[in-house]
């Protein structure tokens, strides 16, 4: 039997109103959830947020969203978004409180204002990930996915029905887009 046939299995019985399969489905969905989390985490240190944190907020928006889940991989494709824009709207918060909210700060500390945050890295990924996404949309996702879903190609190919070949053709090319693009503002 296919390793992920049982998830799948068990997101249709859930979706379908089992309860005993929500039950049976927490655990795998928790600690894949824990894993991608930690991962995208790990370099962050100033996002003020714990992988359990991020797990729990993730986790009980995805028990509440009407999807008719396809399979294991749809399900971490939507998580992966779903976290991606958790992480970008708390990035987002703190900047805007670091400036003080809703009023302007005038800095005259150029130093200071050229030096680089995690939170800055990060929106400048958002951004670039945004602009790729109107140029090549397959080409976005396929990074989304990988990146922010730790997707495998083979879950990716799954997931957008193209071929793994293609899925490490358009990551390469998104990554060095990317790249070009967040350091071409430098």
């Amino acid at each position: 039997m296919n390793k992920n046939a049982p998830v799948t299995e068990l997101l249709a019985a859930w979706r379908s109103g089992d309860e005993q399969a929500l039950q049976q489905l927490t655990p795998v969905i928790y600690n894949s959830l824990r894993r991608l989390s930690a991962k995208h985490l790990s370099g962050e240190k100033n996002l003020s947020i714990q992988a359990t944190e991020l797990v729990h907020e993730a986790y009980l928006n995805l028990i509440d969203v009407e999807i008719d889940w396809q399979n294991r991989a749809h399900f971490f494709a939507v998580a992966s978004r779903l976290i991606r824009r958790m992480l970008i709207d708390r990035a987002r918060a703190k900047q805007r409180q670091k400036r003080g909210g809703e009023f302007k700060q005038v800095d005259t500390d150029i130093e200071r204002l050229a030096a680089d945050t995690p939170e800055k890295e990060l929106l400048d990924l958002h951004y670039a990930l945004e602009q790729l996404n109107s140029k090549d949309p397959r080409k976005s996702e396929v990074l989304e996915l990988h990146f922010f879903g730790g997707l495998t190609y083979k879950e990716i190919a799954t997931v957008l029905d193209i071929s793994e070949a293609t899925v490490d053709r358009d990551l390469r090319f998104a990554k060095a887009w990317i790249y070009s693009e967040i350091h071409q503002t430098e």
